[in-house]
């Protein structure tokens, strides 16, 4: 006897009522366990890792790779009662929960991507958080007989699931793009994990292979290519549109000598504070954008129609390229960091967004953005507004110039500072003395000191 569940997309926060489906793990026949991941989807700002919240066997898969579906729409059904059936080692009950927990943890059987309360064997959980209680069980690897007795590897040893090699999303998109095929590859990253170097690596032929054998490139297809616009890359493009056309922009440049920011950042990265952290001239182009923002606060607010309102604090917004396009994760509460404390979290920012491991909530509530242009070798932009925000400063490429230093011409390290900014909070006069303060700032560091 069948007992079909359906589960449906889930809202993945920050309201988002749409997402697009990127890659299936399971297919119909698969037998799922709770929490095991089923499916990665693409929102407007992140690719998140979707986990099945009930056992059961697959029975459909009700939506394709490459679909956008809309929040509450039922993408997989699942027989339960097949997966109870074919369960045969004993599950622990999870321990009692309050009454009030219990409540709040099994919602509405018609609520998008939940359990319903009858669901047996197991307490449901919240899709995306908390682990199954009591013993796990895994699917064996293809060919592998499963060992009795034996524990579970802990999941970063695993394969993936189904068997796949061990890669994040973004190393297997680089694999697909690149022609490479993951299981002909062994991975050099923690727990034998595949690495983009990896991809890389496999993608050049060996100057032993015969010229022969050496796959020819393709060739396009015809004279003219379609590029789906989806996920990030069309809410960057909704996001810019409406930035251009509702925020009055205007835009000042500076040229700043910061040949002490760069000696400076040399001193940093020789202290035992910055220690295992990447010390980089954008670290403190971050400081001197909080001071200034601390001494003129209203760079830092946002326009709502009849009122601005101006932010006593900072979450610092970093532009970020990533294969799926430009997103631009903050440092919450930069303002209240310590300096260390300031680079460890732009490192660990800009870690995720390569990864590929940017959420919805790291991308939201941003107060004030850096875009950093000069790591393509660019001197300057005209950058537009985050949506909501009322300034955004790009740091140009830092290069050897000649320069008046001292009254002496003199080979300088020197960049370039862009702030747009919305006309319609900040006037030409405040825009100028807070570009000015930030360069004064990278001129001379001790400026820092002094204004914080």
């Amino acid at each position: 006897m069948s007992d079909i569940k359906q589960f449906r997309l889930p809202d993945v926060g920050e309201g988002l009522t749409e997402a697009d489906i990127v890659k299936w793990h399971v297919q119909p026949g698969d037998t799922v366990e709770v929490n095991q991941t089923i499916v990665e989807i693409e929102t407007a700002k992140a690719i998140v890792e979707l986990p099945c919240p009930f056992d059961g066997v697959v029975t459909e898969l009700m939506v394709t790779e490459g679909d956008t579906v809309d929040v509450g729409t039922p993408i997989i059904s699942v027989d339960v009662a097949a997966g109870s059936s074919a369960v045969a080692t004993p599950v622990s009950e999870p321990p009692a929960q309050p009454a009030a927990l219990k409540q709040d943890m099994v919602p509405s059987p018609d609520e998008p991507g939940m359990v319903s309360p009858e669901e047996p064997k197991r307490q449901p959980v919240l899709v995306g958080y908390g682990v199954k209680p009591g013993a796990t069980k895994r699917r064996p690897r293809k060919g592998q007989a499963p060992v009795p007795g034996q524990p579970s590897a802990p999941p970063a040893e695993r394969p993936g699931d189904g068997g796949l090699p061990l890669a994040k999303p973004p190393v297997r998109k680089l694999a697909k793009d690149l022609g490479v095929d993951l299981a002909t590859i062994t991975g050099t990253g923690p727990n034998g994990s595949i690495t983009r170097d990896d991809v890389r690596a496999a993608a050049q032929p060996t100057a032993a292979q015969p010229a022969a054998a050496r796959p020819a490139p393709s060739a396009p297809a015809g004279r003219e290519e379609r590029v789906p616009v989806k996920g990030v890359r069309k809410a960057t493009a909704n996001a810019m549109v409406s930035s251009a056309f509702t925020a009055p922009h205007v835009t000042e440049f500076l040229q700043v000598d910061v040949t002490e920011t760069m000696e400076a950042v040399r001193r940093l990265r020789e202290m035992p504070d910055f220690a295992g952290v990447r010390v980089s001239p954008l670290l403190l182009v971050a400081k001197a954008v909080l001071v200034a923002a601390a001494r003129y606060p209203m760079v830092n607010s946002a326009w709502a129609g009849d009122e601005i309102v101006v932010k006593h604090y900072v979450n610092l917004g970093i532009a970020a390229a990533t294969e799926r396009g430009l997103i631009v994760p903050n440092v919450k509460d930069a303002h209240a960091r310590s300096l260390p404390d300031l680079a460890k979290a732009l490192n660990d920012l800009t870690e995720t967004a390569r990864a590929g491991r940017t959420t919805p909530a790291d991308m939201s509530h941003g107060t004030i953005t850096i875009t950093n242009v000069g790591v393509f070798g660019v001197d300057a932009g005209t950058p537009i507004i985050t949506p909501g925000e009322a300034a955004i400063l790009a740091f140009g490429q830092v290069r050897d110039m000649p320069w008046v230093h001292r009254g002496e011409l003199a080979i300088r390290k020197v960049t370039t500072l862009a702030l747009s900014f919305d006309h319609r909070i900040i006037d030409g006069e405040l825009g100028s003395k807070f570009l000015r303060d930030v360069g004064a700032m990278l001129e001379d560091p001790l400026h820092m000191l002094a204004w914080s």
